[in-house]
């Protein structure tokens, strides 16, 4: 894939309700976790966002009145942002839960890969995260990495190099999220909640107006490095043979038939994450 060729200001997990369940084990990352008040403010819906007593755990609703979100309260210049999130169960067809970082709320293009979760993300808690350094961006799930973007002489500009914030929000997509808009959102099963706890900001905070460090980044950017994993998981090791095969067919099994097999179960929800990354004409 030709990175070289978008300019990036949007980091986002989407956590997409579609339409079958596609289970998990985690190590630990080691983080410090923070209160809601202590890194995020309220974006939209209103009344749509509910604290937890303790302030420390967050929950957005989605209703026939409006989606909700939130937002860091600061900007950052690298960092690593995380969440222990449980999505809306039942039918949720039409509904996008998003965890990213961006410049702004909305893009106008941009380029997406899904992958098909090995569990149901409506019945426990996993932790989604972003890790952006100067060098690379890498998503995990449950510290498994996911997607990792690294950054070339190529890609110039192009890599994400200007402050951005954390956003979390519950919104309707029924136009595009589910079979490409076919299945919306069913209001009679709502309200839907997304559910967050555990919540991780670290990086290097910048003013928002002059965009420059607070403070000196170098200790920042060196431990947030650390996060990396040294080298590849096993099941990440990529060989040429099978990378090529994926490019032309974009299958990631061969052999067999490939017509679309009914499935027994009751396919009520399906859920996908998407990697995403958006051009912005300001980067």
């Amino acid at each position: 894939m030709d990175w070289s060729s978008s300019n990036w200001s949007l980091l986002p997990v989407y956590l997409c309700c579609f339409f079958s369940f596609v289970f998990t084990t985690s190590s630990a990352f080691n983080v410090s976790t923070i209160s809601f008040d202590e890194g995020y403010s309220h974006l939209f819906g209103e009344g749509n966002l509910v604290r937890s007593p303790d302030g420390r755990n967050a929950r957005l609703i989605l209703n026939r009145a409006s989606g909700a979100g939130f937002i860091s309260s600061r900007l950052y210049n690298h960092g690593f942002f995380s969440a222990m999130i449980k999505l809306p169960s039942y039918y949720t067809a039409g509904i996008c839960v998003a965890f990213y970082v961006s410049r702004r709320v909305s893009t106008h293009r941009g380029r997406e890969e899904r992958y098909r979760l090995w569990f149901d993300p409506s019945k426990e808690y996993h932790r989604y995260s972003i890790l952006w350094t100067a060098n690379n961006i890498i998503f995990y799930i449950d510290e498994v990495p996911i997607r990792e973007v690294v950054r070339t002489p190529a890609m110039g500009s192009d890599f994400p190099s200007k402050p951005m914030s954390l956003y979390a929000t519950i919104w309707d997509a029924s136009s595009w999220a589910t079979s490409g808009g076919r299945n919306k959102v069913n209001y009679k099963y709502g309200p839907f909640t997304a559910e967050f706890k555990e919540l991780v900001l670290e990086g290097c905070p910048v003013d928002p107006i002059e965009e420059f460090p607070f403070k000196d980044c170098l200790n920042t950017e060196t431990q947030l490095s650390a996060k990396e994993y040294p080298t590849p998981l096993p099941e990440c090791v990529i060989v040429p043979s099978e990378q090529r095969r994926f490019k032309n067919t974009g299958r990631l099994k061969f052999g067999g038939s490939q017509k679309s097999r009914k499935h027994k179960r009751d396919r009520r929800s399906e859920f996908a994450m998407v990697t995403s990354t958006s051009e912005d004409p300001d980067m």
